[in-house]
């Protein structure tokens, strides 16, 4: 007797009529053909460059430059190596994408909110800022920041002073500079801890406010931590920094501070050119928030100010921050536009002048695309990261 309560189990033939059998069989297909395609390729490269004499090893990365760069983080000189001519390129991409990036922010939510304000002179201004700059390519900006305000300044020997020690010309912006003596580490320190302190109120005073409503006075205590704390230590310690103010000798200045004009040229202009964006996309997430939280918000008594701080931009953050990223992004990727204005950047220096003293096509450019890729995944990670904050957390 066949018992019927029981599922006959059905015995599955692979055949080619199977659909997981053909993806499976595709899938292997298309690996195939692109191992083939890889293969073929580096093998017509590797001997492409052997019949032009073209160098396949990295041994150039510890031969001598012999090439000078005009703004350098790290030490370095002619009798530097390659190599050392790469981490310059990699720091100098690095320092103008940061603070781009910090002033493309601070901009951008500027005239993000100013869009949105009832004050029709600053609403029109902020839309004009934003339908200008976004619509005109951002190397022709570059080449206007370079060419028509820069380097027009005046020479060093008339240049335009401003008080507080700092002169603009032709050569960039020369300001004090801060030399460090004993005892600046204490300052340093206090400022750490400022730092933290202020970072710690500020958690304190968001968990009192959730559990009480009581809103405890942080700007203010944020202000005196991160003033009164190093100022103390800074007069503790006899007063470790000076400052070492620029003097004019023979055709230019000696001493102080120096900002070339191509870093500031590229700075303005990626911050301008991003921010028109980055208005757009706060824009858009402080609309997104439903007009029911500053009317809920007002009858509490809160304030404009207060609303759109304590109510409107926390919530439009979530809306904000990951096309933020992509833009932050972009923003990195567009200052290799800087070897139009000449600024040594990673592309100028190692895609450029070492790439041809050396001849290693193929290996300066892959590793540059490699710095290039590795900056935007850890700076997507930071922002996934930070933007998880902000997510709503479902039950």
């Amino acid at each position: 007797m066949v018992d019927i309560s029981q599922p006959v189990p059905v015995r599955r033939n692979f055949s080619v009529y199977d659909k997981k059998v053909r993806g499976i069989a595709y899938q292997a297909a298309l690996a195939v053909s692109l191992m083939v395609i890889i293969v073929g390729v580096t093998t017509q490269t590797v001997s492409n460059m052997k019949q032009r004499g073209i160098p396949l090893t990295f041994d150039f990365w510890k031969q001598t430059a012999g090439f000078q760069i005009s703004q350098t983080l790290i030490p370095y000189d002619t009798l530097s190596t390659y190599g050392q001519a790469f981490w310059v390129g990699v720091a100098n991409t690095l320092l103008v994408s940061a603070f781009a990036i910090v002033l493309a922010t601070i901009i951008g939510f500027l005239i993000g909110i100013s869009r949105l304000s009832n004050n029709w002179i600053a609403a029109k201004v902020a839309t004009s800022y934003v339908e200008v700059v976004r619509n005109i390519p951002l190397l022709l900006q570059l080449l206007f920041w370079y060419n028509a305000v820069l380097k027009p300044l005046p020479a060093p020997k008339a240049s335009i002073s401003i008080p507080g020690g700092i002169y603009l010309n032709n050569r960039g912006i020369i300001m004090p500079a801060v030399e460090f003596q004993a005892g600046a580490g204490w300052v340093g320190a206090a400022i750490f801890a400022a730092v933290a302190a202020a970072l710690a109120f500020g958690a304190y005073a968001r968990t009192v406010q959730k559990r009480t409503g009581r809103q405890l006075p942080v700007l203010r205590v944020t202000i005196t931590a991160l003033i009164g704390l190093p100022l103390l230590a800074y007069m503790a310690a006899g007063s470790p920094w000076t400052f070492s103010y620029p003097e004019l000798k023979g055709f230019n200045f000696r001493g102080g501070q120096q900002i070339y004009p191509e870093f500031a040229a590229l700075l303005i202009g990626l911050s301008v050119y991003t921010a028109s964006f980055i208005a757009e996309i706060v824009r858009g997430g402080i609309q997104a928030v439903s007009r029911g939280q500053t009317e809920a918000a007002h009858a509490l008594g809160l304030s404009h100010g207060k609303t759109l701080r304590l109510v409107i931009v926390p919530q439009a953050l979530r809306i904000i921050i990951p096309p933020l990223t992509s833009q932050y992004l972009n923003l990195i990727k567009n200052s290799s536009l800087a070897v139009f204005i000449g600024y040594p950047d990673l592309v100028q220096v190692f895609a450029g002048s070492v790439l041809n003293q050396t001849g290693a096509a193929v290996q300066v450019m892959a590793i540059t695309l490699a710095v290039y890729l590795v900056i935007s995944l850890i700076t997507s990670a930071a922002m996934n990261t930070f933007n998880q904050y902000f997510a709503l957390v479902e039950r």
